[in-house]
Parts: structure tokens; C-alpha cells; sequence
């Protein structure tokens, strides 16, 4: 088992967008992957899971990965979260594309 604290960067935290990114970056990996925010133990792989846990921006949470990719699923769900989730640091709703 391996684990590390990253930083929450998106404006809005982790909403739907940036948890559906978040989700589709831990599936990738045969490891459980859990977020620790406060008292929470957050199943990464759930979209629903991420966005109830109403994690904020500057909010700072454990990722816990146990599983034979375990380092590959720390490194890749850390640098997505450290680097925004797509959405950069700046979130603008004037950007969607929709």
C-alpha cells in the first residue's frame, strides 16, 4: 500500500467534471484507490462517491492506492489532481463548450 497528500487546485473543487475525470483516471488501474478528506475514506472509482464528498478547492485529501499497479495508480491520480483535472487551476463557466 502506498499513499501521498496532494492539493484540491480546481476553483470549484471536485464537481462533476473533474470527478468524472478523477473516475475515469483511477479505472484505468487493477488497484483500489481511496481519497481521505477529514473523516471520509472516498472509493475513487465512483463518480458519485467523489462529487458527495464535497471536497473544495485548497482542500487537501490522502490518495491510498493497495494493488499489484499500486506506485502507477499513486503517480497518475496525484498528478491529475495536483494539475487541475482538465480544468486547471481557473475554473470560468463562460468556457464550457456546451
Amino acid at each position: 500500500m502506498v499513499s501521498q497528500e496532494v492539493e484540491v487546485v480546481n476553483e470549484s473543487g471536485l464537481h462533476l467534471r473533474p470527478a468524472g475525470v478523477l473516475t475515469q483516471t483511477c479505472i484505468k488501474y487493477k488497484s483500489n484507490i481511496i481519497l481521505h478528506y477529514g473523516q471520509r475514506n472516498i472509493v475513487a472509482k465512483s463518480v458519485l462517491n467523489v462529487m458527495a464528498a464535497g471536497v473544495k478547492k485548497g482542500a487537501k485529501v490522502i490518495v491510498e492506492c493497495d494493488g499489484p499497479d499500486e506506485k502507477e495508480a499513486l503517480e497518475a491520480v496525484v498528478k491529475a489532481i495536483s494539475s487541475g483535472l482538465g480544468e486547471g487551476t481557473e475554473y470560468n463557466s463562460g468556457d464550457r463548450l456546451f
